[in-house]
């Protein structure tokens, strides 16, 4: 994505964080009480006394609230591993009361196993170790308002970073969505729905957490775009799941068998192999990022992929694997049928 970096702006930045969490000006480090402040007893009051924010279980903490127009620009946060995915990032856009964003921690930012996988892509950004940073642009018109919610059984303690564009003119601009869907396992033939969307925008890009079932290759299915007026077929179908993230021939480089890699906007960075023991399958997590190839439509959107694999006589065999799918679009309105957040459904294995 290339930004105009010399182009002025008709904005002011503002940044949320522990350190300052209305985000207002002249007001970072001023905190006298935090987690840090036994380490500043010392320094006092600028010195890092509230670094972080320790959210109890069943809470929500919000990350960043502020009156537009204006546009999300960064985001950055940690927390321990285990609380990938029982925290849930969202996004209201315009004071709706429905999130556009609501997807798993970890998910969001590629690492959708609570096992660290480097990623070094153009949106996302995943640094030794579990630093995770977020560059998809997230304009509004009129309001924003970004929480975690903690859904599991312990306290989280979780450092972030929200910097925000205010101002500049957004009347044109569409509001990022983010749905996360899984299929643990897949229904027999039937396939895992990516995003079913009613509106105009285009599709922006896949984060695609795969746990095999079964021994085997597993990457043969399709990947679907049913635009608009489809019905039965659609119009964009992929010739295989490993093409569609930029692979071939199974990810399995002679000798080494599969391989990882990362880029700008395509990647297979994790791969989870057996140990024989706890571990079992084979986990993946796979990125394809649409900013050079935005997939538009006007009226809706449906996209799907196959689980696939082979069986003897050299034919296809449909798969039952645990598919954990996150899909991000821009689209012309605020709120867009999505699937209810089934927190049963968020264990990591």
């Amino acid at each position: 994505m290339v930004i105009d970096i010399a182009r002025r702006r008709q904005a002011r930045t503002r940044s949320f964080s522990p350190e300052n969490p209305t985000g207002a000006a002249s007001q970072g480090g001023r905190a006298l009480e935090g987690p840090g402040a036994w380490n500043a007893r010392e320094l006092g009051a600028g010195w890092k006394i509230s670094p972080c924010v320790d959210l109890p279980a069943g809470e929500t903490l919000t990350l960043a609230e502020l009156d537009g127009p204006g546009a999300v620009t960064h985001l950055w946060a940690t927390t321990a591993r285990e609380n990938w995915r029982s925290l849930v990032l969202r996004a209201y856009w315009d004071g709706d009361a429905e999130p556009a964003v609501e997807v798993p921690y970890g998910d969001f930012f590629c690492n959708g196993w609570g096992v660290y996988a480097p990623v070094a892509s153009e949106m996302i950004v995943a640094a030794p170790y579990g630093g995770f940073t977020s560059y998809w642009p997230m304009p509004f018109r009129r309001s924003a308002r970004l929480t975690l919610e903690n859904v599991g059984a312990a306290t989280a303690r979780v450092f972030y970073q929200v910097d925000v564009e205010e101002g500049g003119e957004r009347g044109e601009d569409l509001y990022l969505h983010a749905q996360w869907r899984r299929s643990n396992p897949v229904d027999e033939l039937v396939d895992h729905v990516l995003v079913d969307v009613t509106g105009a925008g285009h599709y922006a890009g896949t984060y695609l957490a795969w746990g095999s079932n079964s021994n085997g290759w597993w990457g043969e299915g399709e990947v679907k775009f049913f635009l608009d007026d489809d019905a039965e077929y659609p119009s964009i179908c992929g010739t295989g799941t490993e093409d569609y993230f930029g692979g071939a021939w199974n990810f399995d480089v002679p000798g080494s068998g599969y391989t990882a890699y990362t880029t700008a906007y395509l990647g297979l960075p994790q791969i989870i192999r057996p140990d024989g023991l706890y571990q079992s399958q084979q986990r993946f997590g796979m990125y394809r990022w649409h900013l050079p190839d935005p997939i538009c439509f006007e009226k809706r959107l449906r996209s799907t992929v196959q689980a696939l694999g082979w069986q003897s006589g050299e034919r296809y065999l449909p798969l039952r694997d645990d598919l954990a799918s996150t899909a991000l679009f821009y689209l012309d309105r605020t709120a867009a049928d999505r699937p209810e957040l089934d927190v049963a459904r968020l264990e990591a294995h």
